[in-house]
């Protein structure tokens, strides 16, 4: 028998335990997914501030009861004085700074998308008042939370750069370095910001008394974003991509986030014919179909405002049956291809209606670009480092675009009636993640034993230039040699569970609304519900 938790008709997962008590407790008042989830977004901001924040992003898989699935894209935009040539100007004609003010290049668009998540909920017959749902995230900030054993533990790329960020050291640092697991931390300006949200209502963030005083603090440091950025800022519903598989069909975010890329290792997996899981055959396949994902990835999802072509061409059966039969399955292809990193997490709702909901929220690296606002207590996300200074690149900055999003939340719809959604943190190791979660369940595995079971990541890890194929340190000695013998060049890691490979979770619906969860031992969180 399986482990994996089973609960009656609804249920909640994330990768902090407050944030699952928060979507539990609104479920049990009779919320729906969606309102948990917006209450859970906002829980977990407060609660793991190394991850995500209301000055990150969001992007949302919703599928409704009837079975219409929507992606709803909560994403940020480079602010109007955020030009190459601005950039110039100060010094910087190869990268785009990684910390400090003009890294917070790019708009909050979390808060926008909680607000169209809850015209959803409310259209679906939701009634949770704003207050309730922001209660648990207010009273953590004012009161003060532990700070979780992953903060202590994270190592932040360029830390002396994060030091010198604007308010950085006072929120976040205990002496000049980072907090202990178990200590105590309030932040007053942020619970005072989400108790004006919760009586003003969320948009008062774009467009009232927190707008301004967020772009008079950007202003202050030196941001290109204004408060006229802030006022265009909106959620948008868009249709998500999919990729048919046998016994169901799996869905993403279109770009400019990664979900092509998620759908495509699927897609090419299913055409390798692999048949049992964790064998040299299952890995060797998902990590050549990984290499060829990544490489349409990078010239296809930019901005949808500046598109390079439809991407929905790439999962079509003939192409994907064309770059299936690319793949050898006795030697690896090169990979020269360099890897993005970042932190973000993923959270799962379903309700006993069957409404569910995947749910990924970001601040791009560990703590943005560190700066934090004085007035608000808002951390301002640092994803316009992925855009490029160079006007002919397919990502190049320019004031309004959206840059290239590592998020992508799948979810699946079987043939049999099951729902699942799922997903991971990571920066390139999200469709690398979900890919391994997906494909073990698909070939038998519980949910519990997929996400629990080691992990592989091709590309780069934080602070870390090599571009090997890194596995945990539990995988089969006979397996490692396998992949060696096929021309990998293999890396073990130090730990048997480590942050890099990813926070994941899983929840899968059954057709009698019966609810199996889990969330990753790798992380703070678990799976909870009715």
């Amino acid at each position: 028998m399986s482990s994996t938790p089973e609960f009656a008709f609804a249920a909640v997962a994330a990768p902090h335990s407050a944030a699952c008590v928060t979507g539990q407790d609104v479920l049990a008042q009779g919320g729906n997914a969606l309102e948990a989830m917006v209450a859970m977004a906002a829980t977990i901001a407060v609660v793991y501030p190394h991850m995500n924040g209301v000055g990150g992003d969001g992007v949302w898989l919703i599928r409704e009861p009837g079975g219409k699935v929507r992606c709803l894209e909560a994403l940020g935009m480079a602010g109007e004085r955020a030009t190459i040539r601005s950039y110039f100007k100060l010094g910087h004609e190869k990268t785009i700074p990684a910390r400090g003010p003009l890294a917070a290049l790019t708009t909050p668009g979390a808060v926008a998308g909680w607000a169209q998540a809850l015209e959803l909920a409310q259209a679906l017959g939701g009634r949770m008042p704003l207050p309730d749902l922001l209660r648990d995230a207010t009273r953590h900030a004012r009161e003060g939370c532990a700070i979780s054993p992953c903060e202590a533990r994270t190592k932040p790329n360029r830390f002396d750069e994060l030091k010198e960020a604007p308010g950085f050291a006072e929120a976040f640092l205990d002496k000049g370095e980072t907090a202990k697991a178990g200590d105590l931390r309030k932040q007053e300006k942020l619970a005072e910001t989400l108790d004006h949200l919760a009586r003003t209502g969320l948009m008062d963030f774009y467009r009232g008394d927190v707008s301004r005083e967020i772009a008079t603090d950007l202003e202050r440091i030196g941001s290109p974003v204004t408060r006229a950025d802030l006022r265009k800022q909106e959620a948008r519903w868009r249709q998500p991509l999919s990729v048919q598989l046998r016994g169901g069909t799996v869905f993403n975010a279109p770009p400019p986030t990664q979900g092509l890329a998620s759908l495509m290792i699927l897609g090419l997996l299913e055409r390798l014919n692999v048949t049992r899981a964790d064998t040299f055959e299952h890995f060797h396949g998902l990590v050549e179909a990984t290499k060829r994902a990544f490489a349409v990835r990078d010239v296809e999802c930019a901005d949808f405002q500046w598109p390079t072509s439809d991407p929905e061409r790439w999962l079509t059966a003939d192409v994907l049956q064309r770059e299936a039969l690319a793949i050898s399955m006795s030697r690896a292809a090169p990979f020269p291809l360099p890897a993005s990193s970042g932190d973000t997490v993923w959270m799962g709702a379903i309700d006993g209606s069957g409404l569910a909901v995947s749910y990924i929220q970001s601040i791009y690296w560990e703590w943005g670009s560190g700066c934090v606002l004085p007035a608000t207590g808002v951390l301002m996300n640092n994803r316009g480092v992925a855009f490029s200074l160079d006007e002919k690149s397919v990502q190049a900055l320019h004031p309004g675009r959206r840059p290239f999003h590592t998020l992508n939340p799948p979810l699946s719809a079987f043939d049999d009636g099951r729902v699942a959604v799922y997903g991971s943190m990571g920066g390139d190791g999200q469709p690398q993640f979900q890919a391994q979660i997906l494909s073990r369940m698909r070939l038998g595995m519980a949910p519990d034993a997929a996400i629990d079971a080691p992990r592989f990541l091709l590309g780069r890890t934080w602070g870390d230039e090599s571009v090997t194929l890194k596995l945990e340190d539990r995988f089969d000695s006979s397996l490692v040699r396998a992949l060696q013998r096929a021309g990998h060049e293999v890396e073990i890691a130090r730990e048997a569970y480590s942050d890099a490979f990813g926070h994941a979770g899983a929840l899968v619906r059954a057709p009698n609304g019966r609810i199996r969860g889990a969330h990753d031992p790798r992380s703070d969180g678990g799976a909870a519900g009715l």
